[in-house]
């Protein structure tokens, strides 16, 4: 009989392991009339995925009382369509997933349109084909426009004249990478156009799938053909910030300014350390709030216009016929952070805490002044408050 039952679990985890990682909490088809999916792109391109969005999301549907199955396809877009096939079959009404191409994303967007099943784009929108019927995110082009700002700020106090910048994109199958560019694009270009600014484009590069490898040995690259002479990146998110500074690490080179996004423990870690100038502060819980909110409407019955109140072009200027030009959309603003204000963002919100970013080596970096920042801004706040009613 053990035998039995050691030949039965070995072929049933290998019927489902090339689709469903040890990572997700419940395989994906171990769970039958559950009404929500939730489709996670990786683990690799960024830690938010499983650290924030997924406990978020599920806190959010256990407070509503509403199962909801949620997996990563671990970067692999056959995986990813799968899970939407089983998802589908479970008896799923609503599917809520990150594509990690807009191929993949088309296709798991028309299976679920032909079984009746809505679907949410949640942070990237799938440019191809007929679109999802909501979409939750933030202000992408406003992130890219932070992370210029954020490098002209770094490089003016840095006192660099004539800088030498390189500009290590995310992947070029993702619409967001696309749009974070969109907005460096519109600060950095007036300068590197401009002779008299001194600002200077060295290398300008996409990193396939977001891969923090890969952009390490591109960043090197980058520094081998320049004789190692840049002297500012802009980093599309924190882990090519962290691929960025680790290339600079390997060749004994000192830290430059460079951006990221995410506000990841690694890039708080390094903003303190003097290593990092600034990362991007998307308020994750507000974006799955407000994904989970429309998921759970859209189970309920309810209405949903005052959820989903914006809306966005999904043709891609007209290039996708099929597109959607008035897509039902959630669009959040993102906030720019650096050391004089990470107590008073991702603390203070609770994104981040003390606990997890002041370990190790980086314990030394969370100094009394820069912890206090936030208690000093609250305590002038409800100072000047009753003088400012009067």
């Amino acid at each position: 009989m053990r035998k039995v039952l050691q030949l039965f679990c070995a072929g049933a985890m290998a019927a489902t392991s090339f689709a469903i990682f040890s990572i997700n909490a419940h395989p994906a088809n171990a769970q039958t009339n559950v009404p929500i999916a939730v489709l996670l792109p990786d683990s690799a391109s960024s830690n938010r995925w499983e650290a924030d969005d997924r406990k978020y999301l599920q806190a959010d549907f256990d407070a509503a009382g509403i199962k909801a199955n949620i997996v990563n396809a671990q970067g692999d877009a056959n995986t990813q369509i799968t899970q939407a096939e089983q998802a589908i079959t479970n008896g799923a009404k609503v599917i809520l997933f990150v594509d990690l191409d807009s191929g993949s994303g088309s296709t798991i967007i028309a299976d679920a349109r032909a079984a009746k099943v809505a679907v949410i784009d949640y942070d990237r929108l799938t440019i191809k084909g007929g679109g999802a019927d909501f979409y939750v995110s933030f202000d992408n082009v406003a992130v890219g426009k932070l992370q210029g700002e954020g490098l002209v700020a770094a490089v003016k106090a840095a006192g660099i004249k004539a800088p030498k910048v390189a500009e290590l994109n995310g992947s070029p199958t993702d619409n967001n990478a696309t749009l974070f560019k969109q907005g460096a694009d519109s600060i950095l270009d007036p300068l590197y156009k401009d002779p008299t600014s001194g600002w200077t484009k060295v290398a300008d590069q996409s990193v396939p799938g977001w891969d923090n490898q890969q952009a390490l040995t591109i960043f090197e690259q980058m520094l081998t053909k320049n004789n190692n002479k840049i002297d500012a990146a802009l980093a599309a998110n924190d882990g090519l910030a962290g691929s960025v500074i680790s290339a600079l690490a390997n060749q004994g080179l000192p830290s430059i300014p460079v951006t990221g996004q995410d506000a990841t423990v690694g890039g708080i870690q390094y903003i303190l350390a003097g290593k990092q100038s600034m990362t991007v502060y998307k308020p994750i819980k507000q974006e799955a709030d407000a994904a989970a909110a429309l998921a759970i409407a859209i189970v309920k019955g309810t209405d949903t216009s005052k959820l989903a109140a914006g809306t966005v072009d999904q043709t891609s200027g007209g290039a996708n016929a099929d597109g959607n030009k008035k897509m039902p959309a959630v669009l959040l603003t993102p906030e720019s952070v650096t050391k004089a204000n990470v107590a008073d963002t991702v603390i203070k919100d609770g994104f981040r805490t003390w606990a997890e970013i002041c370990t190790g080596d980086f314990k030394q970096y969370c100094t009394a002044d820069v912890m206090a920042m936030s208690t000093m801004e609250a305590t002038m706040s409800a100072t000047m408050a009753p003088t400012m009613a009067q």
